[in-house]
């Protein structure tokens, strides 16, 4: 198992659920952004909606900050190839992220001097959400190759378009490397296909071609709030759980914190997502997929109340059951599976998802796990949390993840400017730490990233 030294230990601080939003209001990017479905989908209501990252309010740091990040950068090897001179020189990486605020604050310090940046928002806003999530990224980036350019870009939220234009604007930009630490799971079926997919693996190539990029892309913290199986009827035409339960239990993290459920399933099949307040005994929300090649989902959204109780309930109204998937946004479900939980764009086979590990090699218990692509999912794990230098708590879950396995495959590129992105890709999988069973596995996938002695 790796591990860090044990002076780097955080100390997790149990909060009561009720005080959580709490704790978190007014903090800076401790929600993931969560991009809906375009407004071409029927019966589903367009808005931005956030996913908070567990465990971010809670942690409070034991040690030094500054000795916890040389720490870290030792563990991962980064130390050594930063004394032999190896520093990300000549490499390009974009951000794609929906939260810049601030982020002029932190040039010349937590991030390079300069920073390249494109807003694909409508309102032309690239700090228009309140929020410092991509500035954390591109901290961490920066840690780890300190010589690398760092662009920034973000979207409109409800846009899937305008997302595929930074990652159209980030290759012509010249970005070998991508890290993406937001996560949209109704923009795929949740099996790394759709039409999404597509026009994403095109943009970003098969890695054998020159100007082809690496896209490092958060796995999600979804375990616990997902679902994914066979439809089973339960003589009523709604789906069951488990044995003689129909209804699901979402427990909202608090108040103010509106809660999505999401739905994905294949084509030629429509489900209904019903969200119900059993407290009040009303129907709060429902929605139902469009049944189409395009994207099949259907999304209902809600602000919970408090200490309200609510259900969620599925049916097979039109067309065969079909295997489905389900993943419930600030709030966590009862009945869960943790495979199969890597939402969009990490479960897409063009995409390199990493997932979360304790400081022991443990799979964190939010991070998202495979199989639910082509190709084996998650790619790798990279430890958390990680420190931040200008605030008190780290950066936490699979977001602070993604940058990680990102800084080091530019600094890789660095080192040999000459390879394609395949061998860059397969000389990390190599260099990886196998954790759990030999070989991948759907938890923690080829291992920890790490570098060789350069």
């Amino acid at each position: 198992m790796a591990s860090t030294p044990k002076s780097s230990r955080w100390r997790f601080v149990a909060i009561p659920s009720a005080l959580l939003s709490l704790v978190l209001l007014g903090q800076q990017s401790v929600f993931d952004s969560i991009l809906p479905l375009a407004s071409d989908v029927p019966a589903v209501t367009v808005a931005a909606d956030e996913e908070a990252t567990p465990d971010c309010g809670p942690v409070v740091a034991e040690d030094d900050p500054v000795r916890q990040r040389a720490e870290r950068l030792a563990s991962l090897g980064v130390e050594r190839w930063h004394a032999a001179g190896l520093k990300g020189a000549g490499v390009k990486i974009a951000v794609l992220d929906t939260g810049f605020r601030g982020y002029q604050e932190h040039l010349g310090k937590a991030l390079p001097a300069k920073v390249k940046t494109r807003c694909f928002r409508n309102d032309g806003n690239l700090e228009a959400r309140d929020s410092q999530h991509g500035v954390l990224c591109g901290e961490v980036l920066h840690a780890l190759a300190p010589a690398a350019e760092i662009m920034f870009a973000t979207w409109e939220p409800s846009s899937p378009d305008q997302f595929l234009q930074a990652v159209q604007w980030a290759r012509s930009e010249g970005a070998q490397v991508i890290s993406c630490s937001v996560i949209m799971p109704s923009w795929s079926d949740c099996e790394g296909g759709g039409a999404i997919h597509a026009r994403l693996a095109k943009l970003l190539g098969d890695g054998e071609k020159s100007g082809d990029l690496l896209c490092f892309a958060s796995a999600g913290n979804t375990a616990r709030r997902h679902w994914c199986g066979e439809f089973k009827d339960d003589g009523k035409g709604w789906h069951e759980w488990e044995p003689d339960r129909s209804e699901n239990r979402l427990r909202p993290w608090g108040v103010g914190e509106r809660v999505s459920v999401e739905l994905c399933c294949p084509a030629g099949c429509r489900y209904q997502v019903l969200v119900r307040d059993t407290t009040d005994k009303v129907d709060v929300g429902q929605a139902t997929s469009s049944g189409s090649a395009e994207r099949n989902c259907a999304i209902v959204r809600f602000n919970p109340e408090l200490s309200h109780r609510y259900r969620v309930k599925v049916k097979l109204v039109q067309g065969p059951a079909k295997p489905f998937h389900l993943t419930t946004l600030g709030g966590e479900l009862d009945v869960a599976t943790h495979n199969g939980s890597i939402p969009f764009p990490g479960d897409g086979a063009a995409v390199l998802a990493v997932g979360a590990v304790d400081e022991e090699g443990r799979r964190q218990n939010y991070s998202s796990c495979g199989p639910n692509s082509p190709r084996p999912k998650p790619d790798f794990v990279a430890p958390v949390p990680f420190t931040t230098l200008w605030r008190d708590r780290p950066f936490t879950g699979t977001s602070a993840a993604a940058p990680q396995a990102a800084g080091l495959a530019a600094l890789c590129w660095g080192r040999h400017p000459e390879w394609k992105a395949s061998q860059v890709r397969e000389a990390m999988r190599a260099w990886a730490r196998d954790l759990g069973p030999r070989g991948h596995d759907h938890e923690t996938g080829h291992g920890l990233v790490m570098l060789p002695t350069p």
